[in-house]
């Protein structure tokens, strides 16, 4: 048996598989961000290993014997959170999330410092690590002098689970400290924030037994002794590893609150200055790039809120067909844009509103402004080099048939739809977990789901919506300014 640990922003999830990868038991726990200012976003690192405790217990009381047999766990979670410890091992501070904007000023600042996109190979975003320390340092300086170790959430967790400060490859490239290509921690990055070597976790693939689990913990979930505990896996490289998308040409498009394509990468190829992140996988010798957008179906939910009709209602209107773009365009810029802009300023619209628009036209805009920012991404990683050979279509967004074939017809990729089933972060957690425990091969162990449906482009329509998208991309440079 093997456990895979989601820590998401808002809840942990843990799942309990058996030597086949297939799910056996799981259980989940809740808990939220703080937000003590404005543009702040924290987290008690308390209420992680409460949700752990909590969810290990009732995993413990439900499947006794199978947790007896547990011989490996991964974690997953949120990535670029700073969660400062002292000498000792105790919490200096609230965590920082990456949500928190308070240190736009230091990532600027840090962006524009020499070799600094050329080591980290990619743009250093306000949500990154390194600039949230900088912040520290020069707003908190009692606290940054009292910093003996800097854990992402996921380390954190090992941290607990093992008093071993460890990280993985995958996390630890969203800090803008890790020579990407070189998979170590950077002398020149960490200097250019004010940190040092020894301030850092040590570095193991995300497969790759990072310690043990604590007797005190194994005798209090009914685990045996010597468990196991791997590197883990930023939650989207995770997410990669729980639907197979490890070599190039395979990857997924996430249609949930945000929105990410995301695909492997055989080797190591940055483009910053396209927004497009570029970071270690959890696999040795492999990468991954993706391109974010801040509003895929928090859009829709946006239109929901507004109108009042659910969001189920709405893609209800528009029915699972569709017969070409429609005149209303939407910009999906509600909380600001990553991929391809890195625009936190720039804000969500309407354009060609008339007085025969009705809400199923605004509802046809929003989706199609999604698909095209998506579009945007896709074809920010095609500039690197990536290939879109295959993509799996998830997360809540995917239940719509009418989103998925025009994202479809849009990018001009074929989607496949898995098949029900359970295949998401803590899966990916779980996968790592038994290559590090020695259950398989990474080839063996990350395998794709099984399809239900390939949803291929509609043929007669691409030529259109390619059109529509090429208009719809001279938006953002005539309003940017008038924010």
């Amino acid at each position: 048996m093997y456990l895979g640990l989601d820590m998401g922003t808002s809840g942990l999830r843990a799942l309990l598989v058996d030597g086949n990868g297939a799910p056996v038991g799981s259980a989940v726990r809740a808990y939220a961000p703080k937000h003590p200012h404005p543009g702040w976003s924290e987290q008690d690192p308390a209420d992680w290993v409460a949700a752990v405790d909590g969810a290990l217990g009732e995993l413990a009381a439900a499947h006794p014997q199978a947790m007896s047999a547990v011989r490996g766990m991964g974690v997953s979670g949120h990535m670029h959170g700073a969660t400062l410890l002292d000498a000792d091992g105790a919490v200096l501070r609230p965590c920082i999330l990456w949500n928190d904007t308070r240190s736009a000023a230091e990532a600027a600042e840090l962006d524009g410092a020499a070799a600094v996109r050329d080591l980290s190979g990619n743009i250093v975003f306000p949500g990154f690590t390194a600039p949230k320390l900088l912040w520290v340092a020069r707003n908190e300086p009692d606290v940054f002098a009292r910093t003996a170790t800097v854990l992402l959430p996921a380390a954190y967790m090992n941290f607990h689970l093992t008093g071993e400060r460890f990280a993985d490859m995958s996390d630890s490239a969203g800090t803008a400290w890790l020579d990407v290509g070189a998979r170590d921690w950077s002398a020149r990055l960490l200097e250019v924030s004010g940190m040092r070597p020894d301030q850092m976790p040590r570095l193991v693939e995300g497969c790759e037994a990072g310690g043990t689990l604590r007797p005190d913990l194994a005798d209090r979930w009914g685990m045996s002794a010597g468990v196991i505990v791997v590197g883990g896996a930023g939650d989207n490289a995770a997410s990669a590893c729980g639907v197979g998308a490890m070599r190039e040409g395979t990857g997924f498009v996430s249609l949930g609150t945000s929105g990410v394509v995301l695909t492997g990468r055989d080797g190591y190829a940055p483009l910053p200055e396209s927004a497009v992140h570029t970071f270690c996988h959890a696999v040795p010798g492999q990468w991954y790039q993706m391109g974010v957008i801040l509003a895929a179906t928090d859009s829709l939910n946006w239109l929901s809120r507004v109108t009042g009709a659910s969001p189920a209602e709405l893609a209800t209107e528009l029915g699972d067909t569709f017969d070409g773009p429609g005149a209303l365009r939407f910009m999906p810029y509600l909380s600001g844009e990553r991929t391809p802009h890195n625009d936190s300023r720039i804000r969500a619209g309407f354009l060609n509103i008339d007085v025969g628009s009705s809400r199923r036209d605004m509802t046809r805009a929003v989706m199609e402004g999604v698909a095209f920012a998506l579009c945007d991404c896709a074809e920010a990683l095609k500039a690197s080099g990536a290939r879109l050979d295959s993509l799996l279509a998830i997360g809540g967004g995917a239940q719509s048939r009418y989103w998925v074939e025009l994202i479809a017809t849009v990018l001009d990729v074929p989607l496949a739809l898995p098949d029900k089933g359970d295949f998401g972060a803590a899966l990916g957690a779980a996968r790592l977990a038994m290559v590090g425990a020695g259950a398989g091969t990474v080839d063996e162990i990350m395998t794709p789901p099984p399809v239900r449906e390939t949803i291929a482009p509609n043929a007669a329509l691409t030529g259109a919506y390619r059109d529509a998208y090429a208009a719809w991309r001279e938006i953002y440079p005539a309003v940017r300014g008038l924010t």
